[in-house]
């Protein structure tokens, strides 16, 4: 499965003082052999947050750009357009609550699950049953 990483393993991978850049780096080459993903939400999310004033490691947002065009033009990558419409779609289980702190976490997986790969994250609360068709394979959580 093709790994989408989201923005926390993103930014863990561009910030060498981040304190899970080893874990997510060491992670990447052995886990992610049938390639990585991103999309615009991650993407976005990496620039947004490395490039904030407040960000103890900020970086200016060229440097970031820099950064995810160079490892973007790895044969391994893919990029996944956010092609799924939340208010229209099906895929969605609304019969579990999804707090809207958790809406995009629910999207990046309905995301990867519609492409047949899986979620990478560093966060641990996402729920596997609001997206329909999701399963433990859909879900990498690298959080401790």
């Amino acid at each position: 499965m093709r790994a989408l990483l989201d923005t926390s393993i993103l930014i863990a991978l561009l910030d060498a003082s981040h304190i899970h850049h080893p874990l997510v780096t060491h992670w990447l080459p052995v886990n992610a052999a049938n390639g990585w993903a991103s999309c615009p939400i991650t993407l976005n999310g990496c620039v947004r947050i490395l490039s904030q004033p407040n960000y103890p490691n900020r970086l200016p947002m060229d440097v970031v750009i820099g950064g995810l065009r160079q490892a973007m033009q790895s044969p391994l990558h893919e990029f996944w357009a956010d092609d799924i419409n939340t208010a229209r779609s099906d895929v969605f289980d609304w019969n579990y609550t999804i707090r809207p702190a958790q809406l995009t976490d629910a999207y990046l997986l309905a995301l990867a699950v519609a492409h047949d790969g899986c979620l990478v994250t560093l966060d641990k609360g996402i729920t596997l049953s609001c997206v329909k068709g999701a399963n433990p394979a859909h879900l990498v959580s690298l959080g401790q």
